[in-house]
């Protein structure tokens, strides 16, 4: 709660009114490469619990926190800046390791949550990453978590996006999907 509350003064002195924090991904994978300290660890109920706090300090102070990275980027062992990860679970687990900290960031009132370039195989077939995937962010994030804050998408210049979809197409793609924010489209 004071490390969301002092950080949320000290950016409201900046102008900054978005943060994109905190990483609530669960950092049960020891090969992960990007998300690691990041993280509030691997525990579910802690990484829930820490998320809470820093929100809850964050928005007290005026500045809107970010969940990140929807639907969960813990169990990865590839940077989404370098390539596509892909989480090979089902949704039975989805729901109870990475889905959790989501729930209690959106219970929260969390304003904002940013998506993840992860496939998920098992659960979207078609190999989409979750940012440009309707199934995950409208169907999971908006109708079943009912989140009603803006859906950021990820940096839209990482690797996990332009190796497979021309710029144009990954940006339509995100906002057909249910992205409210585009962050950094190549062009």
């Amino acid at each position: 709660f004071q490390a969301g509350r002092i950080c949320a003064e000290e950016a409201r002195a900046m102008g900054i009114n978005v943060n994109f924090y905190p990483v609530v991904d669960v950092n049960n994978n020891a090969r992960n490469p990007i998300i690691n300290i990041r993280s509030f660890g691997g525990d579910v109920a802690l990484v829930s619990r820490m998320a809470r706090a820093y929100i809850r300090g964050s928005q007290s102070a005026g500045v809107m926190s970010t969940a990140k990275h929807f639907p969960g980027h813990g169990d990865t062992s590839t940077d989404s800046h370098l390539e596509l990860p892909s989480i090979d679970v089902d949704r039975a687990r989805l729901d109870a390791i990475e889905l959790p900290p989501f729930r209690a960031a959106i219970e929260e009132g969390v304003g904002g949550v940013m998506s993840a370039h992860i496939a998920l195989p098992r659960i979207v077939t078609e190999r989409l990453p979750a940012t440009l995937s309707p199934k995950i962010l409208t169907g999971v994030l908006r109708g079943e978590l009912g989140f009603k804050g803006l859906v950021f998408t990820d940096a839209l210049n990482m690797s996990g996006i332009v190796a497979h979809y021309p710029d144009g197409e990954a940006a339509a793609r995100a906002v057909k999907s249910g992205a409210d924010v585009l962050l950094y489209p190549p062009s």
